[in-house]
């Protein structure tokens, strides 16, 4: 069977070696005559696969002392809760940058809990760019800043790590793992796992432990992060399979090479195909060149009218999921590390032979 392309932005590729791997020991896992999905979260197997993907995950990124890395569940967007909760006990403010749809998302549910103060956004030019920090108007009496690296919707990503006096908060679901990070700059970093870590149904958290156990006197047990962190992660039955799954997917970076390996890939394949779309005189690409993502990138074609054909005959070459999102329209080729230069090659050349027939 040859298996198509995939550019879904989430639930996205995995890698063709953790899946034939995760395939092999489906009904039987290292000779206990059953699946990972069906064994007690209590288990031994269980416990030492949870380990070793928590210390593979600390080994890619570096994790320094004094971090917890937590394994739940919710999604990112369960963490646009958790973080004012158990952040905000101190002034019950919070900074936030509204870069796109997931930044706009977390401010809406961080101001069921505390006083947001909106420090910049880029709404006005369609969040088509991120605003120059020294235009930010940062409060003094925030607890934390909350921005979001890479808006997976519009294909907007940082150039910077803002530097601040407050603990920074980082929703990495779209470009962790992406390259190196230096962890040590965040008290907070959340991202769900079904873009660059694994299936959906996972979220890490990755937080300061000087920052576990304050939060608001209203927040529910599991909404706390020091109930899970205090528990392993397993306060209550995990997503065990999808952290199997993950923990393959760290064992295949590191055999990569790494974050800084993978990092040139990924730069790799999206200049490529940013070249093609910038140079088509058909494509176009709406970002601002110093923010354009490497893990998403948007585009449209010269008539809108074509976009139907355009996503039929890409399904037809096995071009799967190059549908924009609905609140932005257009196209999107998400270019997670799974993806490989082989399926941005064979878009360019499908962009291609399109132009020429409708262009």
């Amino acid at each position: 069977m040859t298996r198509a392309f995939n550019f879904c932005a989430g639930p996205a590729a995995l890698p063709e070696a953790v899946l034939q791997k995760a395939q092999a020991e489906m009904l039987d896992y290292e000779g206990r005559g059953l699946s990972v999905m069906e064994m007690s979260h209590r288990s031994d197997e269980v416990v030492a696969i949870a380990e070793k993907a928590e210390q593979d995950l600390r080994d890619l990124l570096c994790v320094p002392d004094g971090y917890k890395v937590l394994f739940l569940q919710g999604g990112a967007s369960t963490q646009f809760a958790m973080a004012p909760m158990n952040l905000t006990s101190n002034n019950h403010t919070a900074d936030y940058v509204n870069t796109g749809q997931w930044s706009t998302k977390a401010i809406k549910e961080a101001a069921h809990y505390c006083n947001v103060n909106v420090v910049a956004t880029s709404q006005g030019d369609n969040f088509s760019s991120v605003p120059a920090f020294d235009s930010w108007r940062l409060s003094k009496e925030a607890d934390y800043l909350h921005y979001c690296p890479n808006e997976t919707i519009g294909g907007v990503e940082f150039d910077f790590i803002p530097e601040v006096d407050v603990p920074l908060v980082a929703d990495f679901s779209s470009s962790i793992l992406s390259q190196p990070l230096d962890v040590g700059r965040f008290g907070l970093i959340y991202a769900g796992a079904q873009k660059n870590i694994g299936p959906a149904g996972l979220t890490v958290v990755i937080v300061r432990e000087a920052l576990l156990g304050n939060a608001i006197p209203a927040t529910p047990s599991m909404l706390d992060y020091k109930t899970h962190a205090d528990a392993g992660s397993m306060y209550n039955t995990p997503p065990t399979y999808a952290w199997y799954l993950s923990g393959l997917v760290f064992q295949w970076l590191k055999e990569q090479g790494g974050l800084e390996a993978i990092a040139r890939l990924n730069q790799a394949k999206s200049d490529k195909l940013y070249h093609y779309i910038d140079n088509s005189g058909f494509y176009s690409n709406p970002v601002a060149v110093n923010n354009r993502s490497r893990m998403n990138v948007p585009f449209t074609l010269a008539d809108a009218a074509l976009d139907k054909e355009f996503l039929q005959q890409a399904e037809e070459r096995r071009l799967l999921n190059l549908k924009g999102h609905r609140s932005v329209g257009g196209m999107r080729a998400s270019l997670y590390n799974a993806v490989p230069m082989a399926a941005v090659d064979a878009l360019i050349e499908f962009m291609q032979d399109f132009a020429q027939r409708r262009g």
